[in-house]
């Protein structure tokens, strides 16, 4: 079932806009970031992720970014395009911007944490003169992470394109880009009223509706995004599962599958590609929360992030394996 229509011509599936980080995580594992000795390097960033786990299942995508003009930034575009994503707007900064540098630390099973370093940062010198409007109509749909709105020249870079073109909205909220929770909520209130799908966790859509009258519940802030542009609003609830409301008035919602996680995050970026890669292929929406949650499980599993994004036959593998072992219980729909 369609739930957006898509121009079927267009040389890319999804355009994303925004953050491109170097991830390093710990190989001793289950230490603190004072007692870890060795990382391992990887190219992160929720919207670098989102596009690495799109390309692997097939579909194409396209990018606006800044990144440095150093070996991490010749890291970062070698490795996009060893994925097959477009890397033609993806352009070196000009004032000595640098990548931002995430240190994460795996202290158990059911505890994680991140230490990002993001002082003059790559990502937030993307500026509007970047986007590129005939590119943009190259593609189906953008993806805004809402990182990207953090700061100026990207915030309006990024508002930019929304004008531009067809959108999806990640709300990706990240504290320490922000001076405070009200101009937060104003940008993100601003590109979520235009978006027609909208990804985020519970926490994420309350700060997103600081200002609106609304009850904090799913139901009444799905209600009041699909009154407007949106046609699927999914709320995340982490180990309690999802759940996608449809314009038509439905709902649908699912467990995570059951794995014994090596790390607590990783996941979100997962399911967002997953999940989308269902829309696209104009699955059912039952269908598109499986993917995403299995994606998302088989993250969370995981050492990396954007080298360990499954592709189609892993994810059906994956699927597979778990209902056979855990039968309904490996995933299926919550009650409401």
């Amino acid at each position: 079932m369609e739930y957006l229509t898509f121009e079927q011509d267009r040389k890319y599936d999804l355009i994303l806009l925004g953050r491109i980080a170097i991830d390093f995580n710990p190989l001793d594992y289950y230490k603190t970031l004072a007692e870890s000795e060795t990382f391992r390097k990887y190219v992160g960033g929720s919207p670098a992720n989102i596009a690495v786990g799109l390309s692997r299942l097939g579909k194409k995508c396209g990018f606006f970014a800044r990144v440095s003009r150093d070996r991490f930034g010749e890291f970062v575009v070698n490795f996009f395009e060893k994925e097959g994503i477009d890397t033609s707007h993806i352009r070196p900064c000009v004032n000595g911007e640098s990548l931002g540098l995430t240190f994460t630390e795996i202290l158990s099973h059911d505890e994680s944490s991140i230490l990002m370093y993001r002082n003059g940062i790559a990502d937030l010198a993307l500026c509007p003169e970047d986007i590129d409007e005939d590119y943009l109509k190259e593609s189906k749909a953008i993806l805004i992470s809402g990182t990207a709105l953090a700061e100026s020249p990207s915030r309006e870079a990024a508002l930019k394109a929304v004008a531009l073109a067809k959108k999806n909205f990640d709300i990706d909220y990240r504290a320490y880009n922000w001076k405070n929770e009200d101009e937060t909520a104003l940008y993100y209130c601003a590109v979520a009223r235009d978006s027609d799908i909208i990804l985020g966790s519970r926490e994420e859509y309350d700060l997103t509706e600081r200002f609106l009258s609304l009850d904090g519940t799913d139901e009444a802030s799905a209600a009041h995004w699909c009154a407007g542009q949106a046609s699927v609003v999914v709320i995340k609830h982490g180990k309690q599962g999802s759940t996608a409301y449809t314009r038509d008035g439905n709902s649908y919602s699912i467990r995570p599958f059951p794995v014994e996680a090596l790390k607590g995050f990783g996941g979100g970026d997962g399911y967002a590609s997953s999940f989308l890669y269902g829309i696209f292929n104009g699955l059912e929406m039952m269908d598109c929360l499986e993917l995403g949650s299995a994606s998302a499980s088989m993250l969370v599993a995981s050492h990396g992030c954007s080298p360990d994004m499954p592709t189609v036959e892993e994810l059906e593998a994956f699927i597979k394996k778990e209902k056979e072992q855990y039968g309904d219980h490996a995933s299926g729909i919550l009650p409401h």
